[in-house]
């Protein structure tokens, strides 16, 4: 599959929700768009989730009910996202082909009564789903209002089992390996008997047990999402002006996407950062996530916005976000006065080019009852209107004063799709006595939120665009490189890190790295693999933590607060420095933290999943110059400080209080209010009120 050459570059800081005026009882269509203008929105999304309403039969459109919609917008000001509605099959179709129903398990089938239950590589599926698209883009693609189409909506949500998916699988093993004994040797199929002699033998993914297997299943499942979501791109193209971008709005935890890859088919990233509000942002309390599709905490917030900007390494669309209380009727945690304003800058901080929220207003039926969007049920606009409003006059001061925004990072930190399947299905943590499908995530968010905890910014590279970039201009980009949970690494890739630091750079290695091959084989080599000798440390023996256990080293590195969690790598030094270790009387025979001279730059190793306080200080020790203390000198949290450069060689400063007590720092630079244009004085001194967010530019 080819890459697209189109890159949409958006101008100002779109702002809006997802609008469905077919939703409502009633018809308040002129109501609702006057109130979207005066808030300050300038951007909806519309159509992707009803095509029983574009289609109530077989073959019989209906196409014009959006066009008020349309048009009324466009009078106002207020830009569109156009959507196919490919996510949600009506149900005059799925009684029609039953046979495109996905299956979770070989021949049991996805319930209907969702959404996303239809197999989409499934030819019948395809069919329908091409003609339902063409009708409404030639009916709606030229209207002045569309700026763009969403394809699809957080696509890759199941694993599809069909016979056809099975086949298809078979046939890209038997391209990619050419024949069944390339497959034994490279899957070790000898191992309970599971050699091949023709590809007919191949067993279903159901009652797997092999990680080589498994690995190559779960990227033929991404891919066919990427191909599904290029398909639908190639049908825009066919209708679309050359202003008009094309995008899909991911959910990153879907098991099925790679992020990376299918970003790579479409015009711009556009994702779904849903967080946990009130108290899971206060950056000095621990609460649980709220579910498995939410974040908690400040630094979990500010991950999803750097995942964002990983898939294509730019700027990028927000999609859908917290509004109100997001999911069911026993989760009602709306945000706390400011938490919406401090939420979308602390998206636009890390290369948000859209904040559209979900919903604009909250339904009194279906699944998403509790969902809560911009108006509550009553349509009147209370609290949330007004702060959203607030929000819009805001960005609205900005303008476009943030175009060409990139944001800055002191520390890159890899990310590996193919490293979050693998340890989904051989996790090495465990919760609750049962395996952490979540495994990879908890390793590589314990050095993100060491970051933001220790007033650093991060940016996330996936693997291939570390290689793509190289190490000699890695070191230059970014003077210290995190490779924690990069559980398949071909040698390659592990000659990237090998010279990235010899090179001058500073690498951080934590557990699990470049402990398989790109097959999902255990290395037979000395760990950490093609590593060992140039970090100067080594190990042949891990173990769980059923507890978190002190770590001690020197006190300007290592708070006293800070533990070791749910691992250790019985590391063992061969002329690295200890920098810190265990109290426990086994695992004190180990270094915690070792450090070791190679070439011009060094290698450290993290032999645990570090605690928010031990991740912070081995950060704040590797990149001691913070980007950030340009402004703030001394910030710490509950105050956090977000920055980006501007085209004009100008930067743009974000400045956070997450928490309920006022907070003042004092300026080390001359700054320019973004909202305001009110100018402030080196030294000045800034006060922060709870739950506040000043943004500037210095220059």
């Amino acid at each position: 599959m080819v890459s697209r050459s189109i890159a949409y570059r958006p101008t100002g800081v779109l702002f809006g929700a997802a609008y469905y005026a077919e939703y409502h009882v009633a018809d308040r269509l002129q109501l609702d768009l006057d109130l979207m203008k005066a808030a300050g929105f300038t951007v909806i999304r519309v159509g992707e989730s009803v095509w029983s309403t574009w289609e109530p039969r077989d073959g019989e459109f209906d196409l014009e009910w959006l066009t008020p919609v349309l048009d009324e917008a466009h009078t106002r000001g207020i830009r569109v996202i156009l959507g196919t509605p490919t996510y949600a099959v009506p149900p005059w179709l799925q009684v029609a082909h039953p046979e495109i129903a996905g299956e979770r398990a070989t021949g049991a089938r996805i319930p209907w009564g969702a959404r996303q239950e239809v197999d989409f590589t499934h030819p019948v599926f395809r069919l329908h789903a091409e003609r339902v698209i063409r009708a409404i883009l030639a009916r709606h693609a030229q209207h002045p209002a569309v700026i763009g189409f969403q394809v699809d909506n957080e696509p890759g949500l199941e694993l599809f089992h069909n016979d056809g998916v099975f086949a298809g699988f078979v046939e890209s093993l038997r391209e990619s390996y050419g024949d069944v004994e390339t497959l034994n040797r490279e899957w070790g199929l000898t191992y309970w008997s599971h050699r091949l002699t023709e590809w007919s033998q191949l067993w279903r993914p159901d009652g797997n047990t092999f990680p080589q297997y498994d690995l190559a299943w779960r990227r033929y499942q991404a891919s066919l999402t990427t191909e599904f979501i290029a398909w639908q791109a190639d049908l825009v193209d066919e209708f679309r002006r050359d202003d008009q971008f094309v995008m899909t709005c991911l959910a990153y935890p879907r098991p099925a996407v790679d992020d990376e890859k299918l970003n790579a088919r479409v015009d711009i990233t556009a994702g779904n950062p849903y967080y946990g509000m009130q108290d899971r942002l206060d950056a000095l309390k621990e609460l649980p996530p709220l579910s498995h599709w939410t974040t908690t905490g400040v630094a979990g917030l500010f991950r999803q916005a750097d995942r964002m900007f990983s898939s294509k390494q730019s700027r990028y669309l927000v999609t859908e976000t917290n509004a109100q209380s997001i999911s069911g009727p026993e989760l009602n945690f709306p945000p706390y006065p400011g938490q919406l304003r401090q939420a979308a800058f602390a998206m636009i901080s890390r290369g948000a080019a859209m904040i559209e929220y979900w919903h604009w207003h909250t339904l009194p039926y279906g699944t998403e009852t509790y969902w809560g969007g911009v108006l509550p049920h009553s349509l009147v606009p209370g609290r949330i209107y007004q702060e959203v409003a607030e929000l819009g006059a805001a960005l609205g001061g900005i303008g476009d004063a943030l175009d060409g925004y990139e944001p800055d990072a002191d520390v890159a930190i890899l990310w590996s799709n193919p490293s979050r399947f693998a340890l989904q299905f051989t996790p090495p943590f465990r919760i609750d006595g049962k395996p952490d499908a979540g495994s990879y995530e908890h390793i590589v968010d314990s050095f993100h939120r060491g970051v933001v905890d220790s007033g650093r910014q991060a940016r996330i590279l996936h693997l291939d665009q570390a290689r793509a970039i190289g190490a000699a201009h890695l070191v230059e980009r970014f003077p210290v490189l995190v490779a924690a949970g990069l559980y398949i690494a071909d040698d390659d890739d592990l000659a990237l890190l090998r010279d990235y630091a010899e090179l001058g750079g500073h690498l951080v290695l934590g557990v699990r790295t470049g402990y398989a091959d790109e097959e999902a084989r255990a290395r037979i080599a000395v760990a950490p693999p093609g590593l060992s000798d140039a970090a100067g440390v080594r190990y042949d023996e891990y173990s769980n933590l059923d507890d978190s256990i002190p770590v001690s080293g020197s006190t300007d590195l290592i708070a006293s607060s800070a533990t070791a969690r749910l691992w250790v790598d019985g590391l063992i030094s061969d002329g690295a420095e200890v920098l810190a270790g265990y109290e426990h009387p086994r695992f004190r025979d180990f270094p915690a933290v070792t450090t070791n001279p190679f070439g011009t730059g060094r290698i450290s190793v993290v032999g645990t999943v570090p605690s928010p306080e031990l991740a912070a200080a081995i950060v704040g020790w590797a990149a001691p110059d913070a980007i950030t203390s340009e402004l703030v000198t001394a910030a710490s949290l509950p105050v956090t400080v977000s920055s980006g450069t501007l085209p004009d060689g100008g930067r743009a400063w974000f400045v956070f209080n997450w928490g309920w007590p006022a907070q003042q720092v004092t300026l080390s630079l001359a700054v320019t209010d973004l909202v305001t244009g009110t100018r402030l004085e080196a030294g000045s001194a800034l006060s922060l009120d709870g739950w506040s967010t000043r943004a500037f530019v210095s220059r």
